[in-house]
């Protein structure tokens, strides 16, 4: 985006300035702040309701359908309301309206639940005999079974009904970890100023930080690194205790629910085994000498007598970069995705015509990029789009997302419309494969090929290797707490060091000051987030390789998966699109891959 009397390279643009067909339309979730005030206080309402029922949802069949479809029409009135006031302060974190909004949702969000808190212990109570009869006395109630059965799936970790209320209540305070590091990290954190390649002196910024890691200016690249990270070493006391928080949060409530561990409870949460999060730390383990490999070929073609961390972005085929617009992105995502069909593309279509997407950085936007589902309405993805190759992936990725949410909300009723996080990371990496191979299809020029296998082992490297790092980071810190050992900055810095130079390998020198990146990295707070971006890219690779092959029974396999939402288990869900992570094939297999990519790249250049 360019817009007249703006330098974009030099200055952000205030949020009002912003062109409004670059921004997402909140009015498809709420018509304007004093309907989701009205909203809100109906919400309320709704509970109270709710809550009125407490001691007789188990009494009869009738009671417990009426609780069922009462608390289902509160959450789906619920759903637009929450992301309509989440979206408008993640487009502007220094707008202190907006996180007022975030607060009253999460305090009456929180007031909520604890009111209904004594639902699930009293359906806990009702045997399964009694329950039978209640869905043979009410056919309604069959619509709600893998409901209960999710319910009764977690009865060893559901507690009491007074419990239940107290934990309940525990939520709002729970947050603020999350939210704390939020707001600081893109809403107060001032990141210095730098030269650019032009001698112009610029703002480090968290959007722009990624395109100056790209720059083929090593003195760029070095200057924004070290001052990035000398920015986060003045604050990391404070965000070592931040981060000691969370774990300690997640602490207390696997102690609460009776899980042996932290790393239990979360992925019990998703009903997915622990034995898949140990398959994937051992078997990226057993293959870092292809990341070596990786290194070795980087160091070589960049032609430097020592590889640096700050050497890790650029592009190593750097004659064939090139700047790449959003509306050329767009165009490219719908060639590229094709192979899923007329109505993907159709959908696609709509989401960017019809502004779903978020699409640039403004002056206190979060930084990154999500997708958001909405029961009930269009996703919302937001961007910061910068004009890179990487842009381009990183939009056909939150696609992904986005309409593998309106998939399962159009296939799904409510109560299993929403997918679980483990298979998230599944769609959209799938965008992102098919992407690659489209791009590598249509290109004839060996340069520009060498450029793009070096992308996709890049992506390899920032999706597998680099988030299983951090899945073994987020493992032995919070075994750390669980020892009772104190998670200090000094003791963090260590054991991120440790990792660092284990999965980058002998070529490459692990700058002392790479020992705080754990200060900058959101999804530390996200628990036990992110070793799903590496399993659900290993899931892609095979799945975006079975519909080129393939063709319709394949696509038609992914969208039955696309479609399941929460109506099984994710593990089960996987199987149907051909991936099994109950073992490591899927994950080795992603790793020969990688290997078979190097083997290419190292003969074409």
């Amino acid at each position: 985006m360019r817009q007249k009397g703006k330098d974009m390279a030099k200055e952000l643009l205030k949020r009002n300035e912003v062109k409004e067909e670059f921004t997402w339309d909140l009015k498809d979730l709420c018509p304007d702040n004093d309907a989701w005030e009205a909203a809100m206080a109906e919400i309320k309402d709704m509970a109270s309701h709710l809550a009125q029922m407490e001691g007789h949802i188990a009494e009869s069949a009738e009671n417990l359908l009426s609780y069922l479809t009462q608390l289902e029409k509160m959450e789906k009135k619920s759903g637009p309301i929450a992301s309509y006031a989440q979206r408008l302060s993640d487009q502007d974190l220094g707008n202190t309206a907006n996180q007022a909004m975030v607060l009253k949702l999460h305090s009456t969000f929180s007031d909520m639940y604890s009111k209904l808190a004594f639902a699930d212990p009293e359906i806990l109570a009702i045997d399964q005999e009694t329950l039978e009869s209640f869905y043979a006395a009410e056919p309604g109630l069959e619509a709600y079974r893998k409901y209960i059965e999710e319910i009764q799936r977690l009865k060893p970790h559901c507690l009491s009904a007074e419990m239940e209320r107290l934990l309940a209540m525990t939520q709002e305070m729970s947050g603020v970890p999350n939210q704390t590091f939020s707001v600081f990290n893109n809403a107060y954190l001032k990141l210095p100023e730098m030269t650019d390649e032009n001698g112009d002196t610029i703002r480090i910024t968290h959007g722009r930080y990624g395109s100056l890691m790209e720059s083929t200016d090593r003195r760029v690249r070095r200057e924004a690194f070290e001052k990035m990270y000398q920015t986060y070493k003045q604050f990391e006391n404070t965000l070592a205790s931040l981060y000691s928080g969370q774990v300690k949060k997640l602490m207390f409530y696997a102690k609460a629910r009776k899980y042996s561990s932290t790393l239990e409870a979360a992925v019990s949460h998703n009903n997915v085994s622990s034995n898949v999060y140990e398959n994937l730390l051992t078997t990226i383990n057993a293959n870092l000498d292809k990341m070596y490999r990786y290194v070795s070929l980087r160091k070589r073609l960049l032609g430097v007598d020592e590889l640096h961390m700050y050497d890790v972005y650029t592009p190593i085929i750097s004659d064939a970069s090139r700047k790449v617009s959003f509306e050329e992105a767009k165009e490219t995502i719908l060639k590229a995705l094709a192979p899923l069909g007329e109505d993907y593309i159709r959908l696609l279509q709509e989401g960017f015509d019809n502004r779903w997407i978020d699409v640039y950085e403004n002056e206190g936007k979060r930084s990154g990029a999500y997708s958001a589902g909405v029961y009930g309405a269009h996703p919302y993805v937001l961007m910061n789009y910068n004009d890179t190759l990487d842009d381009m992936f990183t939009l056909a990725h939150e696609m992904g997302h986005a309409l593998h949410s309106h998939y399962s909300n159009t296939t799904q009723p409510y109560f299993y419309s929403h997918y679980k996080i483990f298979v998230a990371e599944v769609a959209s990496t799938c965008n992102e494969i098919l992407l690659m191979e489209y791009l590598l299809k249509n290109t004839t020029d060996p340069k520009e090929r060498a450029y793009l296998l070096n992308h996709y082992l890049d992506s390899f490297k920032g999706t597998v290797f680099r988030q299983t790092m951090f899945a073994e980071f987020e493992k032995k810190t919070n075994a750390m707490a669980e020892a009772g050992e104190s998670l200090t900055a000094q003791a963090l810095n260590e054991v991120y060091y440790e990792l660092n130079q284990r999965y980058f390998g002998p070529d490459m020198v692990s700058d002392p000051c790479i020992a705080g990146e754990w200060a900058r990295i959101p999804h530390f707070y996200y628990n036990f987030y992110v070793y799903q971006y590496a399993t659900g890219f290993s899931s892609a690779v095979a799945i975006a390789r079975n519909i080129l092959k393939e063709g319709a029974p394949a696509v038609a396999r992914y969208k039955e998966f696309l479609s399941g939402g929460c109506s099984q288990s994710p593990v089960e869900l996987l199987k149907i699109a051909g991936v099994d992570l109950e073992t490591p094939r899927p994950i080795q297999d992603a790793m020969d891959v990688f290997g078979q990519v190097l083997d290419e790249i190292e003969k074409l250049v």
